[in-house]
């Protein structure tokens, strides 16, 4: 037995935050919102998919945002996605460089959420 890969990753969100994620996830980011099932709608929150990339969020009622887990996201033009943010009004945090990548930066969603944003090297 191993593990392959990642299926998706999930974030909560606060009850009525969807508008938000919305605009945040899909209008900024870049990632589409997709149907979540009929069965699970009905719980709110919102999934948002790119290819691999499968970003979910869900409601919880005691909502705290995530401070230090966090997805870390490849990004392959990151100085125009911070370029994006920045014009969004997000706050933004610049990382410590890593070997293999070029760029690095820290974004919070509008819930508070912590997002990682990497740019591989070539």
């Amino acid at each position: 037995m191993t593990i392959e890969a990642v299926h998706h990753v999930q974030l909560a969100m606060p009850a009525g935050g969807e508008a938000s994620a919305r605009a945040f996830f899909d209008a900024v980011l870049g990632l589409p919102e997709v149907p979540k099932p009929p069965n699970m709608a009905e719980r709110g929150g919102c999934w948002f998919e790119l290819g691999p990339v499968r970003l979910h969020l869900g409601v919880e009622d005691d909502f705290r945002p995530a401070r230090k887990a966090h997805p870390a996201l490849l990004v392959g033009d990151l100085p125009t996605l911070v370029d994006r943010l920045r014009a969004n009004g997000s706050p933004l945090t610049e990382g410590d460089r890593l070997a293999g990548f070029v760029h690095r930066w820290f974004v919070d969603d509008p819930f508070g959420n912590r997002i990682e944003l990497l740019q591989p090297a070539a």
